[in-house]
């Protein structure tokens, strides 16, 4: 397995902090939110002379957004520019609400996204699904839905370990085992009182996760894909401390 880190930055001055010391941190890559890379849609020279030209900085794209056409051309401008700065996969955040969908809407979401799944794959891209509270795959019965109607060599799905908990999902190690063979990404956060919290400040059994994936032979990414209030360094060491303890 290998460990990446994902946090939102400020402005450029933490961004390049982030940059900078993610290895120092002990991770392998990084999995950038869109705002730090929105800006250089079409631009993918300027985006790597500014920041880096190490595709390790850009292990992954986080990317939300619909399938309306105005969605899908945006999602295609984020595959061609993974494809020029060397991003093995693209994370879908799928930004419309659960509410109301059925499940013909769902499976309609899955085919939707196998097509693009498809075109990213050509371009050398991995497109995975990351499931959502109140976004269309939320619920334990969503995941069988969508994966029944979808394409599983076009679109792969990123597990979210405090998604699921907010969503009602506490068998995490379960879901894991279920969709092992579909699964190419885990985002690493804990939860506790409505909150997401630093790993093992919260009341996720990771442990029985970790179990799960071991007992599978995973060997995709693990990514601490933090978003508390903690400041970039503490989140980086305290993560990547706990993550030792264990792996």
């Amino acid at each position: 397995m290998k460990i990446a880190f994902s946090k939102p930055t400020s402005g450029p001055e933490e961004q390049r902090l982030l940059f900078d010391r993610f290895r120092e941190a002990g991770y392998e890559g990084l999995q950038l939110k869109g705002g730090q890379y929105n800006a250089y849609l079409g631009e993918p020279k300027r985006f790597r002379d500014q920041w880096s030209h190490d595709p390790a900085c850009t292990s992954a794209l986080i990317a939300g957004g619909r399938l309306d056409p105005d969605g899908l051309a945006y999602l295609r401008s984020i595959i061609s520019f993974a494809n020029a700065v060397g991003s093995e996969r693209i994370v879908f955040c799928h930004g419309i609400s659960r509410n109301g969908l059925s499940d013909a809407d769902i499976a309609g979401f899955a085919r939707t996204l196998s097509k693009v799944g498809r075109e990213a794959a050509d371009q050398g891209v991995a497109l995975s699904l990351h499931h959502h509270y109140d976004q269309p795959v939320m619920h334990r019965r969503d995941f069988d839905v969508f994966f029944d109607a979808a394409d599983t060599d076009a679109v792969h799905l990123t597990i979210d370990t405090a998604h699921l908990a907010k969503s009602g999902i506490t068998d995490v190690g379960g879901l894991v085992a279920d969709f092992a063979s579909v699964i190419d990404n885990l985002h690493l956060k804990d939860f506790a009182e409505g909150e997401f919290r630093l790993l093992g400040k919260g009341t996720i059994d990771l442990d029985k996760m970790f179990a799960t994936l071991r007992s599978s032979g995973y060997d995709g990414w693990l990514c601490v894909d933090e978003e508390t209030s903690a400041g970039l360094v503490e989140a980086m060491d305290t993560s990547m401390e706990y993550l030792r303890a264990r792996i």
